[in-house]
């Protein structure tokens, strides 16, 4: 092993984008496909599209921006469109499950990888646990809305703030069973939800416009006042400490101060990465869904935003009733009792597809954590229907036991400061990889680069300075926890670090295959054998060997330089992805044999032990490296052919 090799392998190393993309794992580890555009669409309206869409509007207008609210909406989701760029790019280049993990480890090493990664656990583990409960508060609302009388023995046991709860235990178990048991099933309930509460959205909207009056949108910026005393956040206190000023509500400042609370309601388009290892040509695909999706979740909350307002006002907002759901209590007030308990069962459906969409997420997640060694390698086993079960059961466990037993909703703010940690990191890993890996194949590139990434450095950055300064504490906390963890196991426990300590030997070299009969070609790329005559169908007799060349029948013998210790990193596109994809996500055309497309499937690695993956090891008792036809698999991913002379270009 070289010096350069020795000097990376610390908690700095970084994962090499061809590895990143499907090289270091074998087939036994490889999602099945799954997601189309539409349904990466759909998966970003099922997690973005919560009960948040009934009440923020109205929340935020009451009591900080006024009928200026709906320009807080185009703000925040103009910070998130500029994330959303980001994420496109990155998911184009490394269309993985860990998404901003995965980015992390290509663009900056390990340390910083593990940082992500673990916010990213505490976001979507906090946030299915916080959403379980509220999900049991709106069930409990609506069984009283319509009547449906809740028998003595569960009135303390559903509909509760903190505490045992049956309605939040039942949810969560029910998504980690169906999770469990498939992606099909899961992304057909997905479909059927999402479609069921964009339906009651456009109801809300078409009732709200028929008691539409411009008089409630004036004055569109009410006078500034200062705030109430509550929760200081950090940009307060910031001010307060250089300037001595006070933090105020409504007018320009208002406008401005409602936006970070609005963000949180369109966190989730960062979600679709996750998807990437289960779609179909995801580097073109996965950056599409997200785009849409994040412009479909605006133009709702928007409309909703404007209807509400126009319907209640600011003030009449102020006068609803508390105790129910925001939306439903204002069509109460005039006269639409009717969509009030419509808006009940929109609710509910929203609030599933978020707990859906996010336990998905954290499950891939956390299996890729698991597959690079940071968490247990038994994590990242794989069940028959080709999902990673373990990774579910233990993730989804962890979320009931946590809705049961922690005050989660007093913690709802760490859901987004783990988030706008996420959207940093991704956004400058925009800039690194620009630089160190410009010959990547971007099939998705932010545009105006580095000065758009820079912008949304900054607007992200001041997204997570209006947050408390209680929320940051608690983060630094779990983020010390997390660090601990990567020194006591993850470190030493990284299939990086191991790969660069000790990597695997080749495998014995397989048999030559015969020589042709006289007057015959040899099969193209052959190498001649003694006493065989020249043909323009061979390949050249491989040159010296080096201290890593093996005999072989694939050519020269020798590694190819992406894998080979100390050598440069290879010059092409990623390792799954190249210039030369053709639409439908298939390859290029193969080089060795003109006309014809390369084979869409490569055979998996092969080992006794089902977490100890050899990306050298082939099938035994075959001499052509593609397999018997090219192989065939369930997940229909496509995977790197093994290493040979035959495939270096």
């Amino acid at each position: 092993m070289t010096l350069d090799m020795r000097m990376r392998n610390n908690m700095f190393r970084r994962l090499p984008v061809e590895q990143a993309t499907g090289r270091l794992y074998g087939g036994r580890h490889r999602l099945r496909v799954v997601y189309r555009t539409r349904d990466l669409v759909v998966l970003g309206l099922g997690v973005m599209i919560g009960s948040g869409i009934f009440k923020i509007a109205g929340e935020q207008a009451s009591s900080t921006a006024g009928p200026g609210v709906l320009v807080s909406f185009l703000i925040a989701g103009g910070v998130c469109v500029l994330a959303a760029l980001a994420f496109a790019e990155l998911s184009s280049i490394i269309p993985v499950a860990g998404s901003a993990y995965s980015f992390a480890y290509v663009a900056f090493g390990e340390i910083w990888a593990w940082v992500v990664g673990w916010a990213l656990i505490m976001e979507l583990l906090l946030a299915a646990s916080v959403l379980a409960r509220v999900w049991s508060l709106y069930a409990t609302q609506a069984l009283h809305d319509f009547g449906v009388p809740i028998p003595s023995g569960l009135g303390d046991l559903i509909g509760q703030q903190k505490g045992p709860d049956v309605f939040a235990l039942g949810i969560l178990l029910l998504v980690v069973l169906m999770l469990a048991g498939g992606s099909r099933m899961s992304l057909k309930t997905l479909w059927f939800m999402v479609l069921a509460k964009v339906i009651v959205i456009g109801l809300v909207i078409a009732t709200a416009l028929k008691f539409f009056h411009p008089g409630n949108l004036t004055p569109f910026l009410p006078p500034s006042q200062p705030a109430p005393a509550g929760d200081k956040t950090v940009l307060d206190a910031v001010l307060g400490a250089v300037g001595g000023g006070t933090p105020h509500v409504f007018g320009t400042w208002g406008m401005l101060a409602a936006a970070p609370a609005i963000a949180f309601a369109y966190i989730g388009f960062d979600l679709i990465a996750t998807a990437s290892e289960e779609t179909d040509d995801a580097p073109r695909k996965v950056p599409r869904g997200i785009i849409t999706a994040l412009v479909t979740a605006i133009v709702l909350y928007v409309a909703v935003a404007f209807a509400l307002v126009g319907m209640m006002g600011m003030d009449g907002i102020a006068k609803l009733n508390p105790d129910k759901l925001l939306l439903a209590a204002a069509f109460d007030s005039v006269g639409a009792g009717a969509m009030g308990k419509i808006v009940d069962v929109g609710a509910m459906l929203a609030l599933t597809t978020v707990i859906l969409v996010l336990m998905i997420s954290l499950t891939r997640v956390v299996f890729s954590i698991s597959r690079d060694g940071l968490l247990p390698r038994p994590l990242a086993a794989m069940s028959r229907y080709k999902v990673p079960s373990r990774a579910t059961l233990v993730a989804g466990g962890a979320a009931i036991v946590m809705s049961q037993t922690v005050d989660v909703l007093t913690l709802e703010q760490l859901v987004v400061i783990g988030t706008l940690f996420a959207f940093l990191f991704v956004a400058a890993a925009v800039l690194a990889l620009r630089r160190s890996r410009p010959d990547l194949h971007r099939p998705f590139r932010m545009p105006a680069a580095p000065l758009v990434v820079l912008v949304a450095i900054v607007a992200v950055g001041w997204l997570m300075l209006n947050l408390n300064v209680q929320t940051w504490g608690y983060f630094a906390v779990w983020m010390g926890v997390g660090l601990v963890l990567y020194l006591v196991y993850g470190r030493r426990k990284s299939q990086m670090k191991l790969l660069l300590d000790a990597p695997p030997e080749r495998p014995p070299a397989a048999r030559l295959a015969p020589a042709p009969p006289p007057g015959m070609a040899p099969p193209p790329g052959m190498t001649p054998q003694p006493g065989m005559a020249p043909s323009p169908h061979m390949a050249p007799p491989p040159g010296p060997r080096d201290v890593h060349s093996s005999p072989g029948p694939y050519g020269t013998g020798t590694w190819p330089a992406e894998r080979r210790p100390g050598a440069p990193e290879s010059p092409y596109p990623t390792g799954r992805y190249s210039t030369g994809r053709q639409p439908g996500g298939q390859f290029a055309r193969d080089p060795r044999h003109p006309g014809e497309r390369a084979p869409e499937r490569y055979p998996s690695a092969r080992s006794d032990d089902p977490y100890t993956l050899d990306p050298y090891t082939l099938d035994p008792g075959t001499s052509d490296p593609y397999g018997p036809q090219g192989g065939s698999g369930q997940s229909g991913e496509h995977q790197e052919p093994p290493h040979g002379g035959r495939h270096r270009r």
